[in-house]
Parts: structure tokens; sequence; C-alpha cells
């Protein structure tokens, strides 16, 4: 018999495990083999270890960490693990420059939409306001969507998957030219997570 301990960072693929990757194994044996007949505890660690990577739980990837035990039987084989949760502290950025944008449907709408801000922290306000300058047609109402957009794999054989986290009525009813309508959005209340660029070439 012989007891193992190690530390896993996997990506997995929920739609298919052959696309799993593992990024970081790291092993540290407890017990060499023998026999084992009294209660016994161990003691490890992992020092220094780099765990670059955030845990993630998306559409299709789910990035995690997790500690498996495992101890070799000559008849079978007994495995134990424990996840827990990574989370890197990001620095604020330098520049954060407001989002200024223009949309429309020719001689019959035109609206402009302003935000103070195109970065925001997770538990920040979405600030900003929307401008009619030409209404000619009917507007019903007006909502403000958070979407999660998810994109496994890359080049030709990028999948792209998208999720409505929330949803925010900013106007009901006709608005008319000049009108000015403000936005005051607050992140805390939807379950986000950072805007992650390439991560270990298998998703963003």
């Amino acid at each position: 018999m012989g007891i193992r301990v190690e530390l896993i960072g996997v990506i997995e693929n929920l739609y298919d495990k052959n696309q799993n990757s593992t990024f970081l194994q790291i092993v540290r044996d407890l017990e060499p083999p023998g026999s084992l007949t009294d209660n016994v505890s161990y003691d490890f660690q992992f020092n220094r270890v780099e765990k670059q990577f955030e845990s993630y739980n998306g559409i299709v990837i789910k990035l995690r960490y997790y500690i498996n035990v495992v101890i070799n039987r000559n008849y079978n084989r007994i495995t134990k693990e424990e996840e827990f949760i990574v989370s890197n502290v990001g620095v604020e950025p330098d520049t954060n420059r407001p989002i200024k944008m223009e949309v429309g449907i020719e001689e019959c709408l035109h609206i402009e939409f302003e935000f103070n801000h195109s970065k925001f922290h997770l538990k920040d306000c979405i600030l900003g306001k929307v401008f009619f300058n030409l209404v000619r047609i009917k507007i019903k109402h007006m909502e403000l969507s958070i979407i999660r957009k998810e994109i496994v794999g890359s080049g030709q054989n990028a999948v792209t998957e998208q999720e409505n986290l929330n949803k925010f009525e900013i106007m009901d009813g006709a608005p008319v030219k000049g009108e000015c309508i403000p936005i005051r959005f607050y992140l805390a209340s939807t379950d986000l997570t950072p805007t992650y660029q390439n991560v270990n070439n298998r998703f963003q």
C-alpha cells in the first residue's frame, strides 16, 4: 500500500471530456508501500506554487483546483478530492476611458450612448446616459443587458457561447427628440467573473 497527495489544476470542457486539460500537477508521497494497521495523520504542504489562473465556472468551461489523496492497495484504489477556489487580485488599469457610441436607423432613429468608464470592478456601478437625437419610430421600452460571452478554442475551431446574466429596464414608454435617460446599474447584483484573455490557449 502507498499513499500520496496531489495538487491538481485542470480546465474541464463540460460538453466534451476529451478536451479536458491538466495545467498543474504536483505529487507528494506520504507513505511508501507497506502495511498500515493504526490511525495515522500526515502533514503536507505545497510551497510557492504559482496558480496563475483563477477558478472559473462557465457555460462550457470549468477551471478548478483540487487536492487529491490516493491510497493504492493491492486489490483497489481509494481516492478523495477536495476542491478549493483561487482568486487573483488584479491591478487597477492606468487608463479607463469613457465609452461613447451612436446607433440608429437612417432618417428614423438616432441614439447616442455614453458610459463613464470602459472597465469596471466586479462590484462597481455603471453610470451613463442615453440621448435621443432623432425619434420617428415607435419605441416601447429599452433595457440594459449584462451578457457573459465565452469563447472556447481558437481560430476556425473556436466556439462561442453567450449567457444573459441580468436585465435592467431603463425606459418604459415612447421617448421624444432631445430626451436624455440616465443609467445607473449596480454590478454587485449580478454574479460576475473578470474578463479573461486567452487562458492557457483554451478559452477567453
